[in-house]
């Protein structure tokens, strides 16, 4: 099952994609999926972590040293935007690149729990597309709020997968293409920091509610894009996400 929240009517909702054109509305009405505007599958009060540096491929390409421990910093709500959204390259830089990752969104609550049971607490996943703009990066393991928070840079969707659909989450492929070219791919296989280590990581210290996220990093590829640009992000058995670059902001 997908779930997508989405704009209609002047109200944000919750519907179920019955498939790639129609969405059900909470009270049973359907709704053809192109009247709809996407808006990022998050809940208002969720909190949102990324990691940095968890991909194999992508530290050797920066020629860093895989961490020793997850490095975590948060998202604030403006930073998203939906499927088919317009993300703003900011006036004067020309180091923004997309970042394709799995995104982990908790289905219960879980609070200390172990690795071995840890995707018993995930209830889905969707895809994100989180840019980096290099001019404004302090360095690569403090991510900033400059680049990480800055307003519609991260886009988010264009639904949430139930996790039964998707199996194993170490075992999917993501690709970016900007204007039709590909310019980034891997594999989950290759996160220092899997899935269920990151739930039970968080949950030591913490509660994670359901509706949480966690951006679990990006594979390799630094490809730098202009304003006008398309960029796709995919994650296999989870979905494509279109997002539009426009400079300003």
């Amino acid at each position: 099952m997908r779930r997508a929240k989405i704009s209609y009517a002047g109200r944000a909702l919750w519907a179920d994609l019955l498939d790639d054109d129609v969405l059900r509305l909470a009270d049973g009405t359907l709704l053809p999926a192109e009247a709809a505007v996407w808006l990022p599958p998050v809940e208002p009060n969720a909190t949102v972590f990324a990691l940095g540096l968890n991909y194999a491929d992508h530290i050797g390409e920066l020629g860093f040293k895989p961490p020793e421990t997850p490095l975590v910093f948060l998202k604030g709500s403006s930073a998203f935007v939906g499927h088919g959204g317009v993300s703003p390259l900011p006036v004067g830089a020309r180091q923004m690149h997309p970042e394709c990752e799995l995104v982990a969104v908790i289905g219960r609550p879980a609070r200390r729990v172990s690795r071995s049971n840890a995707l018993d607490y995930v209830g889905g996943y969707t895809v994100a597309n989180d840019y980096a703009i290099r001019e404004y990066l302090e360095n690569y393991y403090r991510p900033n709020l400059k680049v990480k928070s800055r307003a519609a840079t991260t886009g988010l969707g264009p639904w949430i997968v139930d996790a039964r659909d998707i199996g194993d989450p170490q075992d999917l492929t993501l690709s970016t293409r900007v204007n039709g070219q590909e310019v980034q791919q891997g594999s989950t296989r290759d996160m220092v920091f899997d899935v269920a280590t990151m739930v039970e990581y968080l949950s030591e210290f913490m509660t994670l509610m359901p509706g949480d996220m966690i951006l679990t990093g990006t594979p390799q590829g630094v490809h730098f894009v202009s304003g006008g640009d398309e960029v796709v992000c995919e994650v296999e058995k989870v979905g494509r996400l279109v997002n539009l670059v426009e400079v300003g902001g």
